[in-house]
This record gives structure tokens, sequence and C-alpha cells, in this order.
């Protein structure tokens, strides 16, 4: 079982990698179901695809950043990665589909509103881990200051 809380698998770029890899696999498993039976996917699925599997990483990728040792090297790492995944599941629907993301319907706005919703998650992640270590910080520093009077 893979434990996303060690060092060694919560690296953002990994998580890319392998959500990268799904999308593929899924825009070509479409695509020959799509060779078998045209009508029963549009073209606008692959989009949908992509779409899909970057809202999974934002999630996962907020999630994992709460065992990061250092918030801010995971932050970076972690936004690269997200927009290598956008333009790399992208790329994998314009080719698949054949249009592009702005005559796709909604997708284009799609993308913007997942992107600005992982940047709230992760700084929403980050203030909270902040937080708490401060709390953890201040009840360890100075436990005894409460008044004792009965």
């Amino acid at each position: 079982m893979i434990n996303i809380f060690q060092d060694k698998s919560n690296d953002p770029r990994i998580h890319s990698l392998i959500v990268f890899t799904a999308v593929a696999v899924f825009m070509v498993v479409v695509f020959f179901v799509k060779l078998i039976q045209p009508d029963f996917v549009s073209a606008r699925f692959y989009w949908t695809i992509a779409t899909a599997f970057m809202l999974f990483y934002a999630v996962f990728s907020s999630i994992a950043s709460i065992a990061s040792n250092n918030i801010m090297i995971f932050w970076g790492k972690a936004m690269y990665s997200y927009m290598a995944l956008a333009v790399a599941a992208g790329g994998l629907a314009y080719l698949f589909s054949g249009i592009s993301i702005f005559d796709a319907g909604s997708f284009s706005w799609l993308y913007t509103v997942i992107t600005i919703v992982y940047v709230v998650f992760m700084t929403l992640v980050r203030s909270m881990k902040m937080i708490v270590e401060f709390a953890q910080k201040e009840e360890w520093t100075s436990p005894n200051l409460r008044n004792k009077k009965k």
C-alpha cells in the first residue's frame, strides 16, 4: 500500500505524472470505444476527461501538501506540475478531439475555475497548517499561563 505521507511518495511531480498517465489511458480507451461506436461519446468528452483529472490532481495535491515538511517548496513544485499537467492534458484532448479549448464550449472557463480553486485549496491548507503548528508551539512553550483561581 502506498502511503502519501511518506517523503518518497510525496512529490507533486510524481503525482502529476501518475494523473497524466491516467488521462492518457482514459483517452485511449475512449478513442477505441469511439472507433467501435462513433455516436457513443462526443468529441468534447476528451476535454471532460482532461478537466476532471485536473480537478482530481488539485484535490489530491492539496491533501498531500499537509504532509510536506517545507510547504513552500512543495507549493512551488505543485504549481509547476499543475501547469504542466494542464498543458499536457489539454494537448492530448486537442489531439484526440481535434477541437481547441475555445471551441469546446465552456471548458476554457472550467480550466480557469479549477486553477483558481487549486490556488485557493493550497492557500487554505497552508493557512490551516500554519495555524495548527502555531497552536502546537504555543501549547508546549507556555502551558501554564492560565489563571488558577478557584
